[in-house]
């Protein structure tokens, strides 16, 4: 079979942990070849993500790096055996692999947090809010701004196919950015109280009068994995998303997110703050 020349965030990340399985234990790449039964650039690949990797191979992999059976192994091995198409795979092409990716991710978490200051998270815009977000785009990529506000709604089907834990830490300045105008934020922020009810989904709230706090101005989104090993951390930036995989990182964002959390309102007193906030639209 082929290398995959657009290999997903999530084939990308299997391949990370291959690496980094065999970097801890000093193992040679071609020593690992001679051992799982395949050739020097066939671990490149599989490395890259641009090769997938069987169930038995990983066994091998594994063993011969010292990585014991246990809860990280079989999240890997859950990964190797996931060929299914899903529904954001038809949006490939259509739109920059990364936003795609997103799905993806969103799909596999086992909980979601995110930490926004400058606008409402994806999954929990609507549909105007979403389109004038988009909108900013050059008129020359309008279609693209219209598949882009489809594919939001469509992830947000995620708390009725695939609920989960989901946590928005806002910042007030992001409660307020009028995007679309008073009218369409009016609306955003009763979609947020209706959200809140959710089971499972917490919203809370950083008014300005809070000082100035780690991560003020960041736009963080944590997906959880089986294992703390398989976190991955969602970083907003102007060129488009980017995803944060290493060890240290991951630790260092985890930090952050416990800190906003920490300074920011209860869920009660962030629904009582988005009310108070609705009367400047009344």
């Amino acid at each position: 079979m082929p290398p995959r020349l657009s290999p997903t965030v999530r084939q990308q990340r299997l391949g990370i942990e291959l690496r980094k399985m065999r970097e801890r234990v000093g193992v040679t790449p071609k020593n690992l070849a001679v051992t799982i039964g395949t050739d020097l650039p066939k671990i490149s690949q599989m490395e890259n993500g641009k090769s997938g990797i069987s169930a038995e191979r990983l066994r091998i992999w594994a063993r011969t790096c010292g990585c014991p059976e246990g809860p990280y192994l079989d999240a890997l091995l859950a990964m190797t055996q996931d060929r299914r198409k899903y529904w954001w795979d038809g949006y490939r092409g259509r739109m920059p692999s990364a936003i795609v990716d997103i799905a993806e991710m969103e799909h596999h978490a086992t909980s979601l947090s995110i930490l926004n200051s400058t606008l409402m998270p994806g999954l929990l815009q609507t549909p105007e809010y979403a389109a004038a977000v988009f909108e900013r785009l050059p008129a020359s990529r309008r279609q693209e701004a219209e598949v882009r506000t489809a594919f939001r709604i469509r992830r947000q089907q995620i708390f009725v196919d695939r609920p989960k834990p989901y946590t928005a830490v806002l910042h007030e300045s992001a409660l307020r950015m009028q995007f679309g105008g008073p009218e369409v934020l009016r609306r955003q922020l009763l979609s947020l109280l209706e959200n809140s009810e959710r089971p499972g989904l917490e919203i809370r709230v950083i008014p300005f009068s809070v000082p100035t706090y780690t991560g003020s101005g960041e736009a963080l989104y944590l997906a959880r994995g089986p294992v703390p090993q398989l976190d991955t951390v969602q970083i907003e930036l102007t060129h488009g998303p980017q995803f944060v995989h290493s060890d240290a990182e991951l630790a260092s964002y985890r930090r952050i997110k416990e800190k906003a959390a920490a300074i920011a309102l209860g869920t009660a007193e962030s629904r009582d703050f988005i009310r108070a906030l609705l009367k400047d639209f009344a």
